[in-house]
């Protein structure tokens, strides 16, 4: 981003950011952070993929295995934070979502599109965080009924150009995404 003092220009970067991070694997926008609090109030944080972005809807689309801790903390904390770091456009984004789980026969359309490879990450057993003897003491075993389809909702973004002269401002569902400068 060039400096600007144009808060719609801003936004419609952060957004292209994100569309890209779906449109290209070598983007750093296609490994956000994902971070939840879990049952028992520990925040946690990981790498997941982006696989689908609507900015109309202003909403992000993430997979799981439903066994994974994430699910469990979504289960109590329907929430996440979304981080994502963009070193080329010296961007950080930050996205505060509600999340919907959805898994089953509702997901079966989007499991049929997920290539074979990727599906062995959606159902191993032992399940996701159980103890194993050794680094390989699992096998895949992919199946439906453990994918989950996560939509994020997005309430609230915070964008952080790091140029020259620092810039920031956070865009609101509330307000109509009309966006406020803040003090970076």
């Amino acid at each position: 981003m060039s400096q600007s003092s144009d808060l719609k220009a801003f936004y419609d970067e952060a957004w292209g950011v994100l569309e890209r991070g779906v449109a290209d694997r070598r983007s750093p926008a296609r490994h956000p952070t994902f971070a939840t609090v879990s049952p028992d109030g520990q925040p946690q944080a990981r790498t997941v993929v982006l696989r689908a972005v609507s900015r109309a809807e202003r909403t992000l689309e993430f997979h799981s295995d439903t066994r994974a801790a994430k699910l469990a903390a979504l289960g109590k904390t329907p929430l996440a934070a979304v981080h994502v770091w963009h070193p080329r456009h010296k961007l950080q984004i930050r996205l505060l979502c509600e999340v919907n789980v959805a898994s089953g026969e509702a997901v079966r359309d989007k499991w049929e599109k997920v290539p074979d490879m990727s599906r062995a990450a959606y159902g191993s057993v032992p399940s996701p965080g159980s103890a194993i003897e050794t680094a390989t003491s699992y096998q895949h075993a992919p199946v439906l009924d453990q994918f989950a389809v996560l939509t994020c909702t997005v309430g609230e973004i915070d964008l952080l150009y790091l140029g020259d002269q620092h810039q920031r401002a956070v865009f609101k569902r509330s307000d109509g995404w009309t966006g406020q400068w803040v003090a970076p």
